[in-house]
Protein backbone atom coordinates (compact mmCIF):
# COMPACT_ATOMS: atom_id res chain seq x y z
CA UNK A 1 0.00 0.00 0.00
CA UNK A 2 0.90 3.80 -0.67
CA UNK A 3 0.81 5.98 2.48
CA UNK A 4 -2.76 7.14 1.11
CA UNK A 5 -3.78 3.63 -0.22
CA UNK A 6 -5.18 5.44 -3.00
CA UNK A 7 -5.94 3.41 -6.38
CA UNK A 8 -7.00 6.23 -8.62
CA UNK A 9 -3.77 6.22 -11.07
CA UNK A 10 -4.96 2.69 -12.43
CA UNK A 11 -7.76 4.51 -14.50
CA UNK A 12 -6.01 7.62 -15.01
CA UNK A 13 -2.83 6.24 -16.20
CA UNK A 14 -4.69 4.49 -18.47
CA UNK A 15 -7.04 6.80 -20.02
CA UNK A 16 -3.54 8.98 -20.57
CA UNK A 17 -1.75 6.32 -22.41
CA UNK A 18 -4.95 4.92 -24.82
CA UNK A 19 -5.85 8.97 -25.51
CA UNK A 20 -2.92 10.80 -25.20
CA UNK A 21 0.52 9.06 -24.82
CA UNK A 22 0.16 6.17 -27.13
CA UNK A 23 0.06 8.53 -29.76
CA UNK A 24 3.73 9.39 -29.55
CA UNK A 25 4.88 6.07 -28.42
CA UNK A 26 3.92 3.94 -31.63
CA UNK A 27 5.71 5.27 -34.04
CA UNK A 28 8.92 4.43 -31.92
CA UNK A 29 8.11 1.20 -31.79
CA UNK A 30 9.38 0.04 -34.57
CA UNK A 31 12.48 1.26 -34.06
CA UNK A 32 12.68 -0.18 -30.52
CA UNK A 33 11.44 -3.76 -32.34
CA UNK A 34 14.26 -3.82 -34.76
CA UNK A 35 17.35 -3.08 -32.20
CA UNK A 36 19.88 -6.51 -32.48
CA UNK A 37 21.02 -4.99 -29.36
CA UNK A 38 18.97 -3.56 -26.69
CA UNK A 39 19.35 -0.17 -25.49
CA UNK A 40 17.76 1.03 -22.49
CA UNK A 41 16.20 3.67 -21.18
CA UNK A 42 16.05 7.50 -22.63
CA UNK A 43 19.77 7.39 -23.12
CA UNK A 44 19.90 4.49 -24.96
CA UNK A 45 22.40 2.78 -22.85
CA UNK A 46 23.70 -0.60 -24.83
CA UNK A 47 22.88 -4.06 -23.19
CA UNK A 48 27.09 -5.23 -23.42
CA UNK A 49 27.74 -1.91 -21.15
CA UNK A 50 24.96 -2.76 -18.05
CA UNK A 51 23.89 -6.61 -18.53
CA UNK A 52 19.81 -5.99 -17.55
CA UNK A 53 19.18 -9.61 -18.99
CA UNK A 54 20.59 -12.64 -17.38
CA UNK A 55 23.42 -14.30 -19.25
CA UNK A 56 21.25 -17.52 -18.51
CA UNK A 57 17.83 -15.93 -19.83
CA UNK A 58 17.64 -18.73 -22.38
CA UNK A 59 14.45 -20.95 -21.81
CA UNK A 60 13.39 -18.29 -18.95
CA UNK A 61 9.80 -17.54 -18.05
CA UNK A 62 9.41 -14.11 -17.79
CA UNK A 63 6.81 -11.02 -17.31
CA UNK A 64 7.45 -7.75 -18.18
CA UNK A 65 5.37 -5.36 -16.19
CA UNK A 66 3.61 -2.86 -17.88
CA UNK A 67 5.02 -3.49 -21.32
CA UNK A 68 3.94 -0.79 -23.53
CA UNK A 69 4.37 -1.93 -27.02
CA UNK A 70 6.64 -4.94 -25.86
CA UNK A 71 9.83 -4.21 -27.24
CA UNK A 72 11.44 -5.66 -24.27
CA UNK A 73 9.46 -8.94 -24.55
CA UNK A 74 10.23 -8.90 -28.25
CA UNK A 75 14.24 -8.67 -26.96
CA UNK A 76 13.41 -11.39 -24.28
CA UNK A 77 12.26 -13.98 -27.20
CA UNK A 78 15.23 -13.23 -28.94
CA UNK A 79 17.40 -13.72 -26.65
CA UNK A 80 15.53 -17.28 -26.40
CA UNK A 81 12.81 -16.80 -22.94
CA UNK A 82 9.43 -17.27 -22.79
CA UNK A 83 7.66 -13.80 -22.30
CA UNK A 84 4.28 -12.62 -21.39
CA UNK A 85 3.75 -8.90 -21.53
CA UNK A 86 0.72 -7.21 -19.78
CA UNK A 87 -0.74 -3.83 -19.38
CA UNK A 88 -3.45 -1.70 -19.17
CA UNK A 89 -3.54 0.38 -22.51
CA UNK A 90 -5.54 -1.22 -24.74
CA UNK A 91 -3.58 1.37 -27.50
CA UNK A 92 -0.74 -0.02 -26.41
CA UNK A 93 -1.26 -3.47 -26.94
CA UNK A 94 -2.41 -3.17 -30.21
CA UNK A 95 0.48 -1.34 -31.50
CA UNK A 96 2.45 -4.14 -30.19
CA UNK A 97 0.52 -6.75 -31.95
CA UNK A 98 1.43 -5.04 -34.99
CA UNK A 99 4.66 -5.55 -34.03
CA UNK A 100 3.94 -9.07 -33.31
CA UNK A 101 2.38 -9.94 -37.13
CA UNK A 102 4.92 -7.57 -38.59
CA UNK A 103 8.62 -9.19 -37.18
CA UNK A 104 7.13 -12.56 -36.85
CA UNK A 105 7.65 -12.56 -33.05
CA UNK A 106 4.71 -14.32 -30.88
CA UNK A 107 3.99 -14.03 -27.00
CA UNK A 108 0.70 -13.48 -24.89
CA UNK A 109 0.28 -9.72 -24.56
CA UNK A 110 -2.59 -9.39 -21.37
CA UNK A 111 -4.79 -6.57 -20.98
CA UNK A 112 -4.48 -6.13 -17.56
CA UNK A 113 -3.12 -4.51 -14.19
CA UNK A 114 0.75 -5.18 -13.44
CA UNK A 115 -0.31 -4.49 -9.64
CA UNK A 116 -3.10 -7.82 -9.75
CA UNK A 117 -1.63 -10.14 -12.11
CA UNK A 118 -3.71 -13.11 -13.39
CA UNK A 119 -1.28 -15.74 -12.85
CA UNK A 120 -0.23 -18.34 -10.60
CA UNK A 121 2.36 -18.01 -7.89
CA UNK A 122 6.05 -18.94 -9.24
CA UNK A 123 5.12 -18.80 -12.27
CA UNK A 124 8.21 -16.80 -13.73
CA UNK A 125 11.77 -17.25 -13.82
CA UNK A 126 12.35 -13.18 -14.38
CA UNK A 127 10.13 -10.01 -13.81
CA UNK A 128 11.05 -7.15 -16.05
CA UNK A 129 9.82 -3.37 -16.44
CA UNK A 130 11.50 -0.37 -17.94
CA UNK A 131 9.79 2.59 -16.96
CA UNK A 132 6.37 0.38 -17.20
CA UNK A 133 5.33 -0.59 -13.61
CA UNK A 134 8.64 0.35 -12.42
CA UNK A 135 7.50 4.20 -12.86
CA UNK A 136 3.42 4.20 -13.64
CA UNK A 137 2.47 1.71 -10.68
CA UNK A 138 2.34 2.04 -7.06
CA UNK A 139 5.63 0.17 -6.20
CA UNK A 140 4.24 -0.85 -2.75
CA UNK A 141 1.41 -3.12 -4.93
CA UNK A 142 3.54 -4.13 -7.89
CA UNK A 143 6.53 -5.15 -5.99
CA UNK A 144 5.26 -7.69 -3.71
CA UNK A 145 3.32 -9.09 -7.09
CA UNK A 146 6.63 -8.99 -8.88
CA UNK A 147 7.49 -11.70 -5.85
CA UNK A 148 4.78 -13.37 -6.16
CA UNK A 149 5.19 -14.42 -9.34
CA UNK A 150 8.93 -15.11 -9.17
CA UNK A 151 10.16 -18.55 -8.44
CA UNK A 152 12.55 -18.83 -5.32
CA UNK A 153 15.78 -17.55 -7.15
CA UNK A 154 14.09 -15.49 -10.12
CA UNK A 155 14.88 -12.37 -10.94
CA UNK A 156 13.32 -8.76 -11.16
CA UNK A 157 15.43 -6.10 -12.94
CA UNK A 158 13.53 -2.57 -13.79
CA UNK A 159 14.53 1.03 -14.68
CA UNK A 160 13.03 4.33 -13.17
CA UNK A 161 13.94 8.10 -12.68
CA UNK A 162 15.99 8.28 -10.08
CA UNK A 163 14.94 10.08 -7.18
CA UNK A 164 17.12 12.99 -7.62
CA UNK A 165 15.36 13.37 -10.99
CA UNK A 166 12.08 13.27 -8.83
CA UNK A 167 13.60 16.32 -6.61
CA UNK A 168 14.66 18.18 -9.68
CA UNK A 169 12.00 18.75 -12.06
CA UNK A 170 9.54 21.34 -11.45
CA UNK A 171 5.86 21.13 -12.34
CA UNK A 172 6.65 22.48 -15.84
CA UNK A 173 9.73 22.41 -17.92
CA UNK A 174 13.00 19.91 -17.80
CA UNK A 175 14.92 19.06 -14.32
CA UNK A 176 16.75 22.31 -12.86
CA UNK A 177 19.49 22.68 -10.15
CA UNK A 178 17.09 23.21 -7.88
CA UNK A 179 15.09 21.28 -5.27
CA UNK A 180 11.64 21.25 -6.48
CA UNK A 181 10.24 18.69 -3.35
CA UNK A 182 10.80 17.51 -0.28
CA UNK A 183 12.38 13.89 -0.09
CA UNK A 184 10.74 13.00 3.34
CA UNK A 185 7.62 11.69 1.76
CA UNK A 186 8.34 10.64 -1.80
CA UNK A 187 6.26 8.37 -3.35
CA UNK A 188 3.96 9.63 -5.63
CA UNK A 189 4.06 12.27 -8.14
CA UNK A 190 0.64 13.60 -9.52
CA UNK A 191 0.97 15.45 -12.46
CA UNK A 192 -2.97 16.58 -13.26
CA UNK A 193 -3.32 13.74 -15.84
CA UNK A 194 -1.17 11.54 -14.58
CA UNK A 195 0.27 9.60 -12.33
CA UNK A 196 4.24 8.93 -11.44
CA UNK A 197 5.56 6.97 -8.82
CA UNK A 198 9.44 7.51 -7.07
CA UNK A 199 10.57 5.94 -3.76
CA UNK A 200 13.96 7.18 -2.28
CA UNK A 201 16.54 5.12 -2.57
CA UNK A 202 16.12 4.60 1.53
CA UNK A 203 12.37 3.07 1.32
CA UNK A 204 13.35 1.29 -2.34
CA UNK A 205 15.57 -0.71 -0.24
CA UNK A 206 13.21 -1.64 2.76
CA UNK A 207 10.60 -2.41 0.31
CA UNK A 208 12.78 -4.82 -1.85
CA UNK A 209 14.38 -6.39 1.16
CA UNK A 210 10.63 -6.87 2.83
CA UNK A 211 9.06 -7.87 -0.05
CA UNK A 212 11.78 -10.97 -0.16
CA UNK A 213 14.62 -9.76 -2.99
CA UNK A 214 18.09 -9.51 -2.27
CA UNK A 215 19.66 -6.33 -4.09
CA UNK A 216 22.55 -7.42 -6.39
CA UNK A 217 23.01 -4.17 -8.37
CA UNK A 218 22.16 -0.32 -8.71
CA UNK A 219 23.35 1.31 -11.78
CA UNK A 220 22.73 5.43 -11.96
CA UNK A 221 22.98 6.00 -15.60
CA UNK A 222 25.11 8.61 -17.36
CA UNK A 223 23.66 10.49 -20.37
CA UNK A 224 26.42 9.69 -23.11
CA UNK A 225 27.74 12.82 -25.15
CA UNK A 226 25.58 14.28 -28.08
CA UNK A 227 22.59 12.43 -26.76
CA UNK A 228 19.56 14.12 -27.50
CA UNK A 229 17.66 16.21 -24.92
CA UNK A 230 13.92 15.48 -23.92
CA UNK A 231 11.02 17.46 -22.09
CA UNK A 232 11.64 16.63 -18.82
CA UNK A 233 15.53 16.69 -18.39
CA UNK A 234 18.14 17.84 -20.83
CA UNK A 235 21.38 15.65 -21.96
CA UNK A 236 23.58 17.98 -19.92
CA UNK A 237 21.81 18.19 -16.72
CA UNK A 238 21.78 14.00 -17.15
CA UNK A 239 25.68 14.00 -17.54
CA UNK A 240 26.20 15.58 -14.22
CA UNK A 241 23.43 13.94 -12.31
CA UNK A 242 21.56 10.85 -13.07
CA UNK A 243 18.19 11.11 -14.09
CA UNK A 244 17.43 7.42 -14.07
CA UNK A 245 18.51 4.02 -12.77
CA UNK A 246 18.36 -0.42 -12.94
CA UNK A 247 17.69 -1.70 -10.15
CA UNK A 248 18.47 -5.78 -10.02
CA UNK A 249 17.38 -7.68 -7.75
CA UNK A 250 16.86 -11.73 -6.90
CA UNK A 251 14.16 -13.70 -4.97
CA UNK A 252 15.79 -15.06 -1.85
CA UNK A 253 15.83 -19.07 -1.93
Amino acid sequence: MTHEGRTDHLEQNRRYWDEQAAAWHGPLARDHWAQVEPRWGLWGTPESQVSVLPSDIAGMRAIELGCGTAYVSAWLAGAGAHPVGIDLSEQQLSTARAMQAEFGIDFPLVLGNAEDVPYEDDSFDLAISEYGASLWCDPYRWIPEAARLLVPGGRLVFSRYSPLFALCVPPEGPASTTLSRSQFGLTRLDWGNHVEFVLPHGEMLRLLRASGFVVEDLIEVQAPQHARDYMEVTADWARQWPSEEIWKARLAD
